[in-house]
Order: structure tokens, then C-alpha cells, then sequence
């Protein structure tokens, strides 16, 4: 059985999407950032513990566990944004998204017979300029707090992304061709 390590509704839906059968466990584990941690070893480290806690409670399943992080800047010395702790911060995220290009990075870490295997997914994301207006009412709606970066671009905020390079589903909150490969190099599917 796979067990999916992440309560999202959005990571769900993905895998449901995709044909893939699974179970839900969350991990519940601190997300942040170490000091001088890069996004993409954050998002693989994150992944990684999510799994790892899920699976020592469930050492007979496959466990799935997965983490995105939003980088502004390049992914070694850039910003990283995880989720925004309020409309303030969200409002602050947005602003720096605003009229800019960012990454968006998953890791995933898939543990077959308490094996850890951990690959990543990024992909280059262009936003329109967002007026100050836009920005309150956006936050006020309530979509952008419990997502990276601020912003679902499956939601309102799809009217200011003209353009993606790489993987739309990891934006979304996972990669999913990523996740398939990773099942079928590990005998699951």
C-alpha cells in the first residue's frame, strides 16, 4: 500500500488524477528551513522527514512523503518561501513574486523496505506585475495562506502566471511523471 505523508488536498487530488491508489498519513513535523540550507536541499530534506517519520510508524507500506518550497533569486543565495504564517507575510510574498521569475522546487522522497530514495522537481515560473489592490484582495480571499510561496496557480492566481518552463503539476504541489518513475523503479506500480 502507498501511504501519502502530506495531508494536502492538492497533492491528493494529484495522485488521485494520475490513477494512483493510496492512503493518507500525514507527517506532522516543523517545516522550516535550516540556516544556510539551500531550497532545494531544504525541499529534499523536508521530503526525506516527512517519509521517514510516516514509515517508522508504517514500516510494511511504501511511504510517500514530498515538500515545495518557492525560491525568488537563485536557488543557492535566493529567498526562500515556504508557507506565509499570515496575510501580512502572504502579502509580503507576493509582492516579491510580483513582475518576477521563481522556482518552484518539490522534493520527494519515496522509502521502499525502509530505503529512502530522495530526487527533486524544479520549475521556472513567470509573474505578471500584481497591483497592490489585487495583492489585498487576493489575500483576503484566503487561497494563498497554506500554500509555498503564497499563490495556487491552479486557483486565482493562474490570471497573473503567463508563463511556466518544466512541470505544472509540481507547481501545483507535485511531479507527478517524477513520483510515477520513482514507483515504477522502485517495483510498486
Amino acid at each position: 500500500m502507498l501511504v501519502l505523508a502530506s495531508a494536502s488536498p492538492r497533492r491528493q487530488e494529484l495522485l488521485r488524477n494520475a490513477g494512483i491508489t493510496f492512503e493518507v498519513q500525514p507527517a506532522h513535523i516543523p517545516e522550516d528551513p535550516l540556516p544556510g540550507e539551500a531550497a532545494k536541499d531544504c525541499a529534499e530534506r523536508l521530503a526525506r522527514e516527512k517519509a521517514l517519520a510516516v514509515a517508522h510508524q508504517r514500516p510494511h507500506d511504501v511511504v510517500l512523503g514530498a515538500d515545495t518550497v518557492v525560491v525568488v533569486g537563485g536557488q543557492h543565495d535566493g529567498q526562500l518561501l515556504g508557507k506565509p504564517s499570515d496575510g501580512a507575510d502572504a502579502a509580503r510574498m507576493l509582492h516579491m513574486l510580483s513582475g518576477r521569475e521563481h522556482q518552484v522546487i518539490t522534493g520527494v522522497c519515496l522509502v521502499v523496505g525502509g530505503q529512502p530514495s530522495v530526487a527533486s522537481e524544479t520549475t521556472l515560473v513567470t509573474v505578471n506585475e500584481i497591483t497592490d489592490k489585487e495583492i489585498a484582495d487576493y489575500v483576503a480571499s484566503g487561497e494563498p495562506m497554506d500554500k509555498a510561496g503564497a499563490y495556487a496557480i491552479q486557483g486565482i492566481a493562474s490570471r497573473w502566471i503567463p508563463r511556466i518552463e518544466g512541470d505544472y503539476s509540481n507547481v501545483v504541489g507535485l511531479p507527478v511523471a517524477l513520483v510515477w518513475r520513482m514507483l515504477r523503479q522502485a517495483g510498486v506500480v
